[in-house]
């Protein structure tokens, strides 16, 4: 599966062989030591070290349920009527086909595949940035379309990448990937990046967004297992970083114009001069002391509820926002 796929996560090797992760999780670390496969946090990859980029058609089989998951709740930061820029990637994808119900909404992006999810969309406008195609992942990239952002400005711009680490931020493989990305940022007053477990703690190597300029991350519950990748968390909050976790496969948040009002929703987003509503619950990271402190910008808030201890299962249809820190 690896060498067909490129990436796979370890949830989706235990399905496919009928056995637990951890013994998934074994046999992985013993293909590793024979130089046939890299383990990544949650997955596995061909071997090829920082240099190596999957293709589209190995990433989108890799966490398609926690993607979908991010999605949804990323969908729900996005106000009527707002202007924001989407970065290519496939979770970014899954967000452009769900922007597509927001009215008078928007979007600039260099993604071929973004344009295309919100292309017949009603009341949604698409800017495309100039540029070159780069065909492994339908993305515009080069001078043209780093050019054709100068002097804009967006309120959000939701981006993807390849690996994050409190450390460096968000990183790519592709060094002409990261040059758009970067000029991406510049155009947002608000950086919201969109990463799956399997990325946490994953560093390649062209920084995109270094972790001071990230406003929110929306990703996924790591296992129980996964202790790097809960405790890249922390150090993110740590940072600054508001972090919003959302329940894989339940998708059961709501954007705009979504009912409200129950657990596992979002909140309706805060218009031109009303503050934010503030989190009914105020959560800390696993291992985290200290009270709420809102951060970022005038972003939805969303209702909060804790991560799971570990060995218990996320319940269903809940977001735990968790908020960081600031010193």
């Amino acid at each position: 599966m690896v060498r067909a796929n490129g990436a796979v996560s370890l949830r989706e090797l235990a399905r496919v062989v009928q056995t637990s992760e951890v013994t998934v999780r074994r046999d992985v670390r013993a293909l590793e030591a024979e130089g046939l496969l890299d383990r990544r946090h949650g997955g596995a990859v061909l071997p090829g070290g920082l240099t190596r980029e999957s293709g589209f058609p190995q990433k989108a089989h890799l966490a398609t349920a926690e993607k979908t998951a991010i999605a949804d709740v990323a969908a729900g930061l996005v106000e009527e009527g707002e202007a924001i820029v989407v970065g290519a990637g496939t979770t970014t994808q899954e967000l452009a086909r769900r922007l597509a119900r927001v009215p008078g909404l928007t979007v600039v992006t260099n993604s071929l595949l973004v344009a295309q999810a919100l292309a017949h969309a009603n009341r949604v406008e698409v800017v495309m940035t100039g540029g070159t195609l780069r065909g492994s992942n339908y993305a515009l990239v080069g001078s043209g379309a780093e050019q054709s952002l100068q002097g804009l400005r967006v309120s959000r711009a939701f981006l993807s990448g390849s690996g994050l680490t409190a450390e460096r931020g968000l990183s790519t493989s592709n060094m002409l990937s990261a040059s758009v990305d970067r000029a991406l940022v510049q155009a947002a007053t608000e950086v919201v990046v969109l990463a799956d477990h399997t990325k946490l703690g994953v560093d390649t190597m062209f920084q995109t967004v270094a972790p001071e300029l990230i406003t929110r991350l929306v990703t996924d519950e790591p296992p129980p297992h996964e202790e790097r990748a809960t405790a890249e968390l922390r150090a993110l909050a740590d940072q600054g970083v508001q972090i919003t976790v959302a329940g894989a496969g339940h998708g059961t948040a709501h954007g705009p114009g979504g009912p409200g009002g129950q657990d596992g929703e979002v909140a309706p987003p805060a218009g031109p001069g009303v503050p934010p509503r503030r989190s009914r619950r105020e959560v800390p990271l696993p291992g985290q002391r200290g009270r709420h402190q809102p951060g970022g910008g005038g972003g939805a808030q969303l209702r909060a509820a804790p991560l799971a201890a570990p060995g218990e299962a996320q319940p269903p249809g809940r977001i735990a926002d968790l908020a960081p820190r600031r010193h």
